[in-house]
């Protein structure tokens, strides 16, 4: 891949509250050199930044884009598997399309990275993918296969599987308790059998996709708005010893102590449109703003397809209006998501060694008024 100098820019780098005004070299896909007024290389294609802002590539860290898309209906979604509550053994890229309009939707407007995954019916719905939304071969634009394991409280498991033995939170935790407590003594058979295969247990897809959360190596990823929901996933987390992240957090303003204290991450939203059902009615933009000045990890998500993903820097902008420091609201679509599902070293920020996501815009990024005018995902320029 040829060497791009990207010169002149207003540089957000994510990591430093003030901007600057810098170059960026890119150099095989990644951040060579940050510096003032760096010569071109012979053969380097140079990009003029000046006159804009230059960022790193937003990163979303919880949708359902892929598995339910652009202009769909109810045929073709795949982000729900209606037929059993507990599914814990299905994976994000076996579903996702790259194809679908929505990733270009959300690569022309800035964001260049996601995580997406099943939806929030099942108790246990299976593993989230993060990956960049360029590409035709999900494959080859995956940065990790299988980031979370997503989980489910509240309404959704009640409505959707009230045929199939759950009518109330008692049981959605019990389902949860009960695939956790069998997991968890599947690998202890597993470790105490050793290299002796007439010892191990039968196999079981269901336990063996729970190994990684049960032994600490992918967290639990929470499906939960109202505060009590929240506080049975951190519940459940501790009893069993897993990691946890919370999504959505709707009702995080009201337990924000406690929050503060479980120290997980938090991914919030989607806050745009009215409340939908009774879990949402005290949805606000004020609450990422009032749990990242408690000291929480907060992310700003869409939900996508819920809110358009090209909009998220919009959902940023309307905490900041309701509050929310304006750096640490650019960090919650960036930085901090990207530390939300694991892939920080990758992407995030602009520092060297780090993936070359960067976007031009002709404004402040919060603005309604300005584009994205350039958009690069490993270098390559997208926009």
């Amino acid at each position: 891949m040829s060497s791009v100098l990207i010169q002149g820019g207003l540089v957000h780098d994510a990591v430093n509250r003030a901007p600057y005004i810098a170059d960026i070299r890119v150099e095989n896909g990644k951040i060579a050199e940050i510096g003032a007024q760096l010569p071109p290389k012979a053969g380097e294609q140079t990009v003029d930044a000046g006159g804009k802002d230059v960022y790193p590539g937003l990163v979303e860290a919880h949708g359902h884009i892929g598995l339910d898309g652009w202009a769909m209906g109810y045929e073709g979604q795949d982000y729900n598997e209606y037929n059993d509550p507990v599914t814990p053994q299905l994976r994000a890229i076996d579903g996702i399309n790259p194809l679908d309009e929505s990733l270009r939707d959300a690569a022309l407007g800035g964001v260049t990275t996601l995580c997406a995954g099943p939806g929030s019916s099942n108790v246990l719905g299976g593993t989230f993918a993060a990956f960049k939304t360029v590409g035709r071969r999900i494959d080859d634009m995956v940065l990790v296969p299988e980031v979370a394991m997503k989980c489910a409280f509240g309404e959704n498991p009640k409505r959707c599987y009230r045929d199939k033995g759950i009518s109330s939170r008692m049981s959605t935790a019990a389902k949860l308790r009960e695939m956790l407590f069998r997991a968890r003594e599947y690998s202890e058979k597993l470790l105490l059998a050793g290299d002796d295969w007439s010892k191990r247990p039968a196999f079981d897809m269901r336990l063996n996709a729970l190994l990684p959360v049960i032994r600490g190596d992918m967290p639990l990823k929470a499906h939960a708005h109202q505060a009590n929901d929240i506080l049975t996933a951190v519940r459940i987390a501790n009893e069993f010893h897993v990691k946890l992240t919370l999504e959505h957090v709707t009702e995080g303003a009201l337990i924000v102590n406690e929050l503060a204290e479980a120290n997980v991450p938090l991914a919030i939203g989607p806050t745009f449109g009215q409340p939908s059902k009774i879990e949402l009615k005290n949805k606000s933009w004020e609450t990422p703003g009032i749990l990242q000045r408690a000291g929480c990890a907060v992310s700003i998500i869409t939900d996508s397809p819920v809110t358009q993903q090209s909009h998220l820097r919009f959902c940023a902008a309307m905490a900041v209006q309701n509050g929310m420091d304006a750096f640490e609201a650019f960090r919650a679509i960036t930085i901090m998501p990207a530390r939300h599902i694991g892939v920080e070293t990758r992407v995030g920020s602009i520092e060297v060694g780090k993936d070359a996501d960067i976007i031009c815009t002709d404004g402040d990024l919060f603005s309604m008024s300005a584009n994205v005018t350039d958009v690069f995902i490993g270098g390559a320029r997208v926009k």
